[in-house]
């Protein structure tokens, strides 16, 4: 989600909302879904510029990095208010989608989701948090507590589980997503009317206003700026992914792997045994691997 994109993002945006908003009123609305896809099979979209963060950082350049993510937060606010025209927004995922591209996906009113596709904020892996909106977007799907949840866990998801927690609204075969949103385009024509005021009542039931999303994001400018070298080392593992993503067949399946694999930076490493603890207390074995067990066998 660098800049470029997001200029381009936005631009579509208010040449949508200028163009339709001058429409006579007895005019046939000429569209009332707004789709967001990508080309790039496998991928949605891998997140934020993590570039463009390290670079900020090293140059002290808080005001960069603010004016980033301000644009962030205007994309993700005008999906909120569907580029206020009378239209629902829908997001198909097919592949990954994580940290910014997951907030993207999040901010459209429907999710469509291949089977094969997973979804998370990796950002705990490097002591940060996303900040455009994930936390106010999924409150308002399954609750604060849950939310919260899901952030500081630092997974990816699949869209299988996603659906089941009720983050995602309508799941696809791989290769089928076009397929079920035409259906779905199809099948909610007549109900149109009824959506757009469930999405009406929904904002002022679970209201998301601009401030409410600055207020956040300028938490999240003031934590990126004060991150360590530890933490920046940890970013600099997934920015080397992002930068090299398109000269490699299997840079899907490694970036997946990488952040699947979660916090493993937290897990403690490999000791002989026996060992004292600080206490000076004689460890004979690996009692997790014990407790391990006994889970499993419990189940």
């Amino acid at each position: 989600m660098n800049t470029t994109l997001l200029d381009e993002l936005l631009l579509l945006q208010q040449q949508l909302t200028t163009n339709y908003q001058k429409q006579p009123p007895d005019i046939i609305w000429p569209f009332r879904h707004f789709i967001l896809a990508s080309k790039i099979p496998g991928i949605f979209n891998l997140g934020g510029d993590l570039q463009l963060f390290q670079q900020c950082i090293n140059d002290n350049e808080e005001d960069k990095l603010g004016e980033y993510a301000y644009k962030c937060v205007d994309l993700v606010y005008s999906n909120i208010n569907n580029l206020d025209l009378p239209i629902t927004t829908v997001s198909l995922v097919q592949g990954q989608a994580l940290g910014g591209g997951f907030e993207a996906a999040l901010s459209c009113d429907v999710i469509v989701a291949e089977l094969s596709s997973q979804m998370g904020f990796p950002e705990i892996l490097f002591n940060l948090f996303p900040g455009m909106g994930a936390y106010n977007l999924l409150a308002r799907r399954i609750g604060p507590a849950m939310a919260e949840r899901l952030i500081i866990s630092g997974k990816t998801y699949s869209a299988n589980k996603l659906y089941d927690m009720g983050i995602v609204d309508i799941l696809a075969d791989d290769g089928e997503g076009k397929n079920v949103i035409d259906d779905y385009l199809n099948s909610h024509n007549q109900s149109h009317n009824t959506i757009r005021s469930i999405k009406r009542i929904r904002q002022i039931a679970h209201p998301i206003t601009r401030q409410n999303l600055i207020d956040i994001v300028d938490i999240w400018v003031e934590a990126t700026m004060n991150l360590s070298e530890k933490d920046l080392s940890r970013l600099e593992r997934i920015l080397y992914l992002q930068r090299i993503y398109k000269n490699r067949k299997n840079i899907k399946e490694q970036y997946a792997e990488i952040i699947m694999r979660g916090n493993d930076w937290r897990k403690v490493k490999k000791v002989s045994f026996p060992l004292k603890t600080h206490l000076g207390d004689k460890v004979l074995h690996d009692r997790r691997r014990s407790d391990r067990r006994q889970q499993s066998n419990s189940m």
